[in-house]
């Protein structure tokens, strides 16, 4: 497992399929940032309800000057079923073989029902137009974490 990312370093880059098949990259993006979350998989209850909080809150957070991806392991089919049922208009990212997963600390041991095993950590990096980290966050929970989000980054008065 990558060590986890703090505010101030520099983001690692990427290039995964989306939902579409298309190409996306984390890169340069003028006067915008990017949160990129990681979510286990797509069509459970726990990731469908961080994902919709994120597409009921994708207008204010756009406006904000906050673009989002949304990065799992799952194949690019099951993702392309998630985003139409679920009417999801931002990327999702499929990270398959989780490499970016790890090079974003968001991959390492998990424990449920006392099982102790390897997997996708629920987490959130927030990147700056010119590519750093200004908020790194694990472990989140997915119900609530949108509402924590926007007011940490003090998106709420």
């Amino acid at each position: 497992m990558a060590d986890r990312l703090v505010t101030g370093d520099k983001a690692p880059g990427f290039t995964l399929k989306d939902s579409t098949g298309k190409d996306v990259s984390l890169a340069a993006r003028p006067g915008r940032s990017t949160i990129v979350y990681f979510y286990p998989a797509a069509a459970t209850p726990g990731c469908t309800k961080e994902a919709c909080d994120f597409r009921d809150n994708l207008a204010s957070l756009q406006s904000a000057g906050y673009d989002i991806l949304g990065i799992s392991p799952d194949p690019v089919e099951k993702l392309a079923k998630f985003a139409a049922t679920e009417e999801l208009t931002f990327p999702l990212l499929s990270d398959g073989d989780h490499a970016v997963a790890e090079a974003y600390g968001a991959w390492g041991e998990k424990k449920n029902y006392g099982k102790t095993y390897e997997g996708l950590i629920r987490s959130t990096i927030v990147v700056d137009p010119e590519g750093k980290v200004t908020l790194a966050q694990y472990n989140v929970r997915a119900t609530g974490h949108v509402a924590k989000l926007r007011r940490d980054l003090k998106l709420d008065a």
